[in-house]
């Protein structure tokens, strides 16, 4: 801990401000290059099981014209849904400010809705979540892998009664959907080195 005088502390502030704002403009950069994406249709007619039945890709939409999909990590052979999507949905906000913007949001996941449910009532989650199981939608948008599962989203477009994949993204490029970790970002301690700490939010 580097403890200076405030003149000291202020001019240190404004140079790491500098370097904020670059990086804002480069992000700002990448999220025109992703809005200009070129998009692919999707013709195949996955069903889907949810709370309320079967479904299929235009249902999801709700109406809306744009759809995101997180793609959930629930293998059929797991006990429980993974903790680090859980992590994630855990931050997911009210989905109003989404619909305003004709936009939805569900989860997906390869489980059978029946695993499903009851581990989303146990979270507290109301979010719209649908099973893919013996649907080949999670390999299509590479959710699936060589039988290994990973989390991820996939965004879609839809024009009528047509769909289209705009983008999908794995791994770190998820990390904006983390905000714990952008909130612990800005403290002294940061998010860590690791993440054993990370249990289900009612295990703690």
């Amino acid at each position: 801990m580097n403890v200076v005088e405030p003149e000291e502390w202020l001019a240190a502030r404004k140079e790491l401000e500098v370097r904020e704002q670059e990086l804002e403009a480069a992000r700002e950069a990448v999220r025109t290059a992703r809005r200009q994406l070129p998009v692919k249709r999707v013709d195949k007619p996955y069903v889907f099981r949810g709370a309320d039945g079967e479904a299929g890709l235009l249902d999801l939409f709700d109406g809306r014209r744009q759809l995101i999909v997180y793609h959930f990590m629930f293998d059929p052979s797991w006990p429980q849904g993974c903790k680090w999507c859980s992590y994630l949905v855990d931050n997911i906000g009210h989905l109003s400010h989404l619909h305003v913007r004709d936009t939805s949001l569900v989860l997906m996941s390869r489980a059978t809705i029946e695993q499903i449910l009851p581990f989303r009532e146990r979270m507290g989650w109301t979010f719209p979540w649908y099973s893919s199981h013996d649907t080949d939608f999670n390999t299509d948008f590479q959710a699936t892998q060589d039988n290994m599962e990973q989390g991820g989203v996939s965004v879609f477009l839809r024009d009528g009664d047509t769909v289209y994949h705009t983008y999908s993204a794995f791994g770190e490029s998820t990390d904006v959907l983390h905000t714990m970790d952008n909130y612990l970002d800005l403290t002294p301690s940061g998010r860590g080195d690791n993440m054993n700490w990370l249990r289900h939010h009612d295990r703690y």
